[in-house]
């Protein structure tokens, strides 16, 4: 029987491209906007990329530091560094990224059982986020990979899961967009939803998601099923 919902955060609940989205849309860098999508998919790509190779090395920082550390390599390589007006923005953006609507209302909808986040975030930027998103409100916990010390996908976080709802691995159904997070998640025994909101490849990494989605509302009902069985 399913106990728990647990929701990664960043790409699956947030969207992580509203922070240079919003910047651009607010016009205060006209050369922003022809470098708006690279610029985002070069950061969150470094942003993950960091978190790994800290993970490998035994160099553990908190993601904020991969957070601001990847926007420098991408400010370079897009060749928009230089500004620290710009970076300033773009990081006091993303610690109030916006929640996808379908995050929203699967959270809304998800009274049956207790929810959490399980993210590689920290816990001030996640409670930042999930506050100024307006989501926070709809979760029991927030559960984040500063209390172990490494990042995803290590079997000490998603043990996190199991720790802060006092249930196995098979009683979580676990949501993330990210696949190798799923990869990770289904490794440890979680049962899996993977929101493959970008049309992704799904990762050769052993077993696969118990089941894909595009979205958080195609998901909604998937959700419901689990949670009665």
């Amino acid at each position: 029987m399913l106990k728990a919902a647990i929701f990664d955060a960043y790409g699956t609940l947030l969207d992580v491209n509203s922070a240079t989205r919003r910047l651009v849309q607010s016009d205060r860098y006209p050369k922003l906007a022809a470098h708006e999508a690279q610029l985002s998919a070069i950061w969150r790509t470094k942003q993950l990329h960091y978190s790994w190779l800290r993970a490998l090395m035994g160099a553990y920082v908190p993601f904020w530091q991969c957070t601001s550390d990847a926007l420098d390599y991408a400010l370079a390589d897009t060749g928009l560094d230089g500004d620290s007006a710009l970076r300033d923005d773009l990081l006091a953006l993303y610690r109030k990224i916006d929640a996808y609507d379908d995050a929203k209302r699967l959270l809304q909808d998800s009274t049956d059982v207790p929810t959490a986040i399980l993210s590689n975030g920290n816990h001030d930027m996640l409670r930042d986020a999930t506050h100024s998103a307006g989501i926070d409100s709809y979760l029991d916990k927030i559960l984040s990979v500063e209390d172990v010390g490494i990042f995803k996908p290590s079997r000490d976080v998603y043990q996190l899961g199991c720790d802060a709802f006092g249930v196995k691995p098979d009683e979580v159904l676990f949501f993330s967009s990210n696949g190798w997070d799923i990869a990770g998640a289904r490794h440890f025994g979680y049962r899996t939803i993977w929101v493959n909101r970008t049309g992704q490849t799904q990762e050769v990494l052993g077993d696969g998601p118990h089941h894909i989605v595009s979205d958080l509302d195609e998901a909604s009902q998937l959700a419901r099923d689990f949670l009665k069985m």
